[in-house]
């Protein structure tokens, strides 16, 4: 039954995501009709794919929407038919995005960046900064894939040491970096999907974003430093020594490291192309974006001549990998069915009137204050950043806010960071906690709540700053 479900599931994504992509260029009332139909199948085939533990979720929400569309609709079956249809553009990203990761296993890119910048990473707060940083531009292939790459590549590098300072060192490292490139990278879905439906400019976004990513990543090293002398543990004598051997590894003896300017070139190639296709086209970044990666990927396999790889990879991932992100596809059918409910209904509006009425109790709250308490609230029962951020965005674009976009932008965003970092039952974490050994309560709750405590009032400063002013 299950490799039956996996074909089948595998079919409706992808059927799903073809047929989004021709009908924004060939409208067909049939043809988006049959979006609705693979949407059910898609969550149909889910339901006998997945263990039960992992479909409780997706029942819930298509329950929740149901009972929302049966009580407020005048039309449950056409508004069923619509909400199928809501993440069509999610649907469309997520299939295509993870298809850059298979340009990064093609040579040891991570591996010769490290080595070419071992003088700024001989001190250990200099190497955690780095750790950081390389996260967050390794997570605009990966996605949250980064997570256990990036773990995997510094636990080679450290494979002898193992204890609770180390894995603090490498886990919180790594789990920030990942949540603080939800605030700016642009190929992560939740980030600009938020950007589009609150209809906010991108640039700005982005490069407020980043700005709050560099004061997170510098405020993570701050806290690094305190943690580095509660353990008593010299962490830059350890770095130096493995960095001179990893250096001796390298195919790149000299000044001139060409995998380093080949991955550099790589990286502005893709996303200058996206914003270059933007400019020129007028297409939406949420079609933009799987588009170039479609191109850029097989031009990548072409000029290299490793026409053999991109064939084994495209039959593997649909073959067999598109089915391991069942939980995450079935879960974005299902909110964008909750999401088009609520919209129809006034739910909405009842929980900006209840943020209001918090607000009006107590005067120097606003609803930036609140929003990311509801984004962390929702990753606390196991909705991960991109449902969530779906779902809260998806209710809020609806609101006129008298704040520019892009401080709700950020607001909803540092939501999701803090969720991220926090919450022992959303997926980065969980496989944080796969692979290091420990529980999800100590790489989540444990390790970061101070940090996520000052990341919240730093930024929250900011946005209460540019409010009044």
């Amino acid at each position: 039954m299950n490799r039956k479900a996996g074909i089948g599931f595998i079919f409706s994504v992808s059927i799903y995501a073809l047929v989004h992509f021709i009908t924004y260029f060939y409208e067909s009332r049939t043809l988006t009709d049959m979006l609705a139909v693979l949407g059910a199948l898609i969550l149909l085939s889910a339901l006998f794919l997945l263990p039960f533990k992992k479909i409780q979720l997706q029942l819930f929400l298509v329950a929740t929407a149901l009972m929302v569309l049966f009580f407020t609709s005048n039309s449950p079956v056409s508004d069923v038919i619509q909400g199928l249809q809501q993440m069509r553009n999610l649907i469309g990203l997520l299939l295509i995005v993870p298809m850059i990761s298979w340009v990064l296993k093609e040579e040891p890119y991570i591996e010769e960046i490290m080595s070419f910048a071992h003088n700024f990473l001989n001190k250990s707060q200099k190497f955690y900064f780095g750790l950081m940083a390389m996260t967050q531009v390794i997570s605009h292939f990966l996605l949250f894939g980064v997570v256990p790459m990036m773990y995997r590549f510094i636990d080679t590098f450290l494979k002898e040491h193992k204890d609770e300072a180390w894995e603090n060192f490498k886990g919180t490292a790594i789990l920030r970096g990942f949540g603080l490139s939800t605030l700016w990278v642009i190929s992560i879905p939740s980030f600009i999907f938020a950007v589009e439906a609150l209809e906010a400019t991108l640039w700005k976004s982005m490069l407020l974003g980043f700005v709050f990513a560099f004061a997170g990543t510098v405020l993570s090293v701050i806290f690094s430093y305190y943690q580095e002398k509660k353990y008593g543990v010299d962490f830059s004598f350890v770095l130096k020594q493995e960095i001179e051997k990893a250096m001796k590894n390298s195919r790149n003896q000299g000044k001139w490291n060409k995998d380093v300017a080949e991955f550099v070139f790589l990286f502005i190639s893709l996303f200058g192309t996206i914003f270059l296709v933007h400019e020129l086209t007028g297409l939406e970044f949420l079609l933009t974006i799987p588009l170039v990666i479609l191109v850029w990927t097989f031009l990548y396999f072409i000029i290299k001549k490793k026409s053999s790889s991109l064939f084994a990879e495209t039959r593997y991932y649909f073959s067999a990998g598109v089915a391991k992100q069942a939980q995450q596809f079935s879960i974005l059918i299902a909110a964008g069915l909750l999401i088009y409910a609520l919209n129809q209904s006034d739910i909405g509006d009842y929980v900006i009137d209840g943020m209001n009425f918090l607000t009006g109790i107590v005067p120097v709250l606003n609803v930036l204050f609140l929003v990311p308490f509801i984004v962390i609230l929702l990753g606390f029962i196991g909705l991960g950043p991109l449902p969530v951020i779906v779902l809260v965005t998806g209710v809020l674009e609806a609101i006129p806010f008298p704040y520019p976009p892009e401080l709700v932008v950020l607001a909803v965003t540092s939501g999701s960071v803090i969720s991220i970092i926090l919450s022992p039952f959303v997926m980065p974490v969980i496989i944080l906690s796969s692979v290091n050994g420990l529980s999800g309560i100590r790489n989540g709750l444990q390790f970061n709540l101070k940090f996520a405590v000052a990341f919240y009032l730093m930024v929250q400063l900011f946005i209460q700053t540019a409010i009044h002013l």
